[in-house]
């Protein structure tokens, strides 16, 4: 299978698009992949959206993000080929396993297409079968190319534990849950809803996140870990989210139409938290882990607790960019020392 075009396939190497200072810091980074903890992990030139913590206010950025994603250069891939060569040169037992994954394609929707057929597969559902499905929904919506690079970006910003690109793409399954979202989302739009209804369940079934494929989902997002995450029919997530392992955001009981939360951008969501109702939680804002929101949650604001209250207020644009869950513990423990007294 071969990409439609040069222009889909965004193969053009990122030495055509950066410095030789660049080139050079580039390099580095990635000759460094096996022999350092500590490996430089962003190509900061390339995508600063997240790499510097930029709003979605500072449109120049975005101006120039969205050139780059509409253009045939993709450092992603290039970055994730170039991994992939490395880790099989170190690790020859995984040659074989890289090539079919990685190696052998010409652009990151080919080898993601391939990464998950290969993952939800089953007697009934072939590989072959899903590869097909993948591939032409991704080569066919620009909205999609954008987003799976942007929230492979948003792993390796945000995710201590992603060692790089190429592992974002092979192991993360919170990453692949929801890059299947995205497809399942595409085939809802189109009517094709008993087709996605049935990728929903094969995402369920392997990597333990429930989406519903009517939900909305915006880009750079960080599912990390992934396992238990419950997202229903009407919720909306924006860009920019940060959301850890057994979140739900889900409905009050048996009511039909709007009736699951509304994510702003830039929200900080701690493991365990269960959102339930059409509520808006405010951009900017971070919800400590094991609450229980039944409220709108104001903007920028810090929530905790069962049910969730205003413990504070977060001074940085988007929370979800620095992660700093140590921030919410202290207040927490402040505030109920302060009970106490």
């Amino acid at each position: 299978m071969a990409c439609l075009s040069k222009e889909r396939c965004w193969g053009v190497s990122i030495s055509k698009m950066l410095s030789e200072d660049d080139k050079q810091s580039f390099m580095d980074s990635t000759t460094t992949t096996t022999n350092s903890s500590s490996t430089p992990k962003r190509l900061d030139k390339v995508f600063p959206v997240y790499a510097l913590g930029i709003s979605k206010s500072n449109h120049s950025q975005l101006e120039q993000l969205s050139h780059l994603s509409n253009s045939p250069q993709d450092p992603i891939w290039d970055a994730i080929r170039q991994e992939a060569k490395l880790v099989a040169e170190s690790e020859p037992i995984l040659s074989s396993f890289l090539y079919a994954s990685i190696l052998s394609h010409d652009c990151l929707e080919q080898a993601l297409g391939f990464v998950l057929a290969n993952r939800l597969q089953n007697p009934t559902l072939l590989a072959t079968q899903l590869m097909d499905i993948f591939y032409d929904v991704m080569t066919h919506s620009k909205t999609i190319q954008r987003s799976i690079r942007l929230d492979v970006q948003a792993f390796m910003d945000r995710d201590p534990s992603c060692l790089s690109y190429c592992s974002a793409l092979l192991y993360l399954k919170g990453y692949h849950s929801l890059q299947v979202h995205r497809v399942a989302h595409a085939l809802w739009s189109q009517g094709r809803k008993v087709l996605a209804l049935a990728l929903q369940s094969r995402i369920s079934e392997v990597f333990g996140v429930d989406i519903h494929p009517a939900a909305i989902i915006g880009e750079g997002i960080l599912l990390d870990h992934g396992t238990g995450v419950v997202i229903g029919e009407t919720a909306v997530v924006g860009n920019r989210v940060s959301m850890m392992q057994a979140v739900t955001l889900g409905g009050t009981g048996k009511e039909v139409g709007d009736r699951h939360p509304k994510v702003g951008e830039g929200v900080l969501i701690g493991a365990s938290v269960t959102i339930l109702g059409n509520i808006k939680i405010g951009h900017g804002s971070m919800i400590a882990a094991g609450s229980l929101v039944l409220k709108d949650v104001p903007p920028h604001s810090i929530v905790a607790g069962m049910p969730a209250k205003v413990i504070g207020y977060v001074d940085e644009q988007d929370p979800c960019l620095s992660m700093k869950h140590g921030a919410i513990d202290d207040l927490v423990v402040g505030a109920i020392e302060f009970m106490a007294s």
